[in-house]
């Protein structure tokens, strides 16, 4: 199952390039450009939060700003009610409509697998606050975290079809490596703490991508 999505995100993503309205340069998906990882995240927050208050705002409706965007390093970051934070993570804290995530793990693994991952994980995050925004309500863990992943992969066609932000060639596979390697190793719905294997990760994403946040 998993060959087949990558093809169809390859397909899609190839066709979605070029210059962006208003910029000389679209910002990049693809860090030998010379964007820095703070360019990355900043470029990755600004975006799906900006794509975010627009989908509200077609809607009639009124877009929260999360309140902060919190890096922190390995166990010091800002508790969430009575959860402190943990290393190799990124989350957002409903609590206090904030996101916070490991800068040295994020980063780490821009370095490894490319900056694709920072664009799965910062607007994976801004999922979980339209979902609190929403009043989502969800019977499985699993469920909320797979409807997470379809609004990341909605979020970025929409900001490279609007030239928002240029992908590269590579960049699909990039994006599909990092939903592989935070999936879960076995198929445990009832698992409070599931994400979802791998093929289901990336088969939830591929979905919003191809077919956009309104079909998550």
């Amino acid at each position: 199952m998993t060959r087949p999505v990558t093809r169809a995100l390859s397909l899609t993503l190839t066709l979605l390039l070029v210059a962006a309205c208003g910029l000389a340069r679209p910002p990049s998906m693809d860090s030998q450009e010379g964007d820095t990882f703070e360019d990355d995240v900043r470029t990755a927050r600004t975006l799906t939060e900006t794509f975010w208050q627009q989908q509200f705002e077609q809607l009639g409706e009124t877009y929260r700003p999360i309140s902060d965007f919190i890096a922190y390093s390995d166990g010091s970051g800002p508790n969430c009610g009575n959860q402190p934070s943990v290393p190799n993570n990124a989350f957002y804290c409903p609590l206090g409509h904030f996101i916070a995530y490991d800068q040295s793990w994020m980063e780490s693994l821009r370095n490894e697998m490319g900056d694709g991952s920072v664009y799965v994980i910062i607007p994976h995050e801004f999922g979980h606050s339209i979902q609190a925004q929403l009043q989502s309500n969800f019977q499985l863990n699993i469920q909320m975290e797979l409807q997470a992943d379809c609004y990341a992969g909605g979020t970025l066609a929409a900001l490279v079809k609007s030239r928002a932000l240029r992908a590269q060639p590579g960049d699909e596979n990039e994006l599909m490596a990092r939903l592989a390697a935070a999936g879960d190793p076995t198929d445990d719905w009832l698992n409070p703490a599931a994400h979802g294997t791998a093929d289901q990760r990336q088969r939830f994403f591929a979905n919003g991508y191809r077919n956009g946040v309104g079909a998550c």
